[in-house]
């Protein structure tokens, strides 16, 4: 829309002045570099957007200048659970250095404005692997708890279940081992219940009844 708004202005302007032919072909140079680097722009933004609580800066403005010192941390995210570490002061060319080096890690800003390596492991934390349980919470959603699901310390939450279509397929002990929480040790155990339970989502039961119907 805003390329649109642009030239229609410029060939307005073009018409009402009627130029000679080597003054329209600069104003037409101009023109097209002004769109090229609004689009410049705009895909340097959709690919790195402004982290929300650094103020208006983003990574690419602060890691801008080769010379400025950041504060650099590593943030490890598991399947269960998280890690945060501090790498500590680095320069801007020394951040681009560590980032080019691991290219699977993403940078995004803190609001301390350090700048934060994200990097995903397809594993369970450690604090996870000892204290991570998979239950149902009181609105009936599949969640992971760290420690008892009595204490509602959620992790994270997967889908809703169908807990009539649950209780009608699954023997009662099974669905009581769920209320109770469900102890996740090792990532093919978690995948294990995920898989298991999956089957009893709402989405899934909802259109299994559209199609046998």
């Amino acid at each position: 829309m805003m390329e649109f708004s642009l030239w229609k202005k410029i060939k307005k302007r073009l018409l009402r002045n009627r130029r000679p032919m080597w003054q329209l072909g600069c104003l037409l140079a101009v023109t097209i570099a002004s769109l090229t680097s609004i689009q410049s722009v705009q895909a340097m933004q959709q690919t790195n957007p402004p982290s929300t609580g650094a103020g208006t800066r983003s990574v690419i403005e602060v890691l801008a200048s080769p010379s400025e010192q950041v504060t650099v941390k590593l943030h490890r995210i598991f399947l269960c659970g998280d890690e945060m570490s501090t790498l500590g002061q680095m320069t801007s060319k020394e951040t681009l250095r560590l980032l080019k080096e691991h290219p699977e890690w993403t940078a995004v800003l803190d609001t301390e404005s350090a700048v934060v390596m994200e990097q995903r492991i397809d594993d369970l934390s450690e604090s996870c692997k000892h204290n991570g349980y998979i239950s149902m919470d009181k609105a009936g959603n599949l969640t992971l708890f760290d420690g008892s699901p009595k204490k509602e310390k959620v992790l994270r939450t997967f889908f809703q279940l169908d807990v009539n279509y649950m209780e009608s397929s699954l023997p009662k002990e099974r669905i009581e081992e769920l209320v109770n929480g469900i102890r996740i040790t090792d990532k093919d155990e978690y995948n294990s219940v995920l898989s298991t339970f999956s089957d009893y989502a709402v989405d899934r039961t909802e259109k299994v009844m559209k199609r046998d119907f």
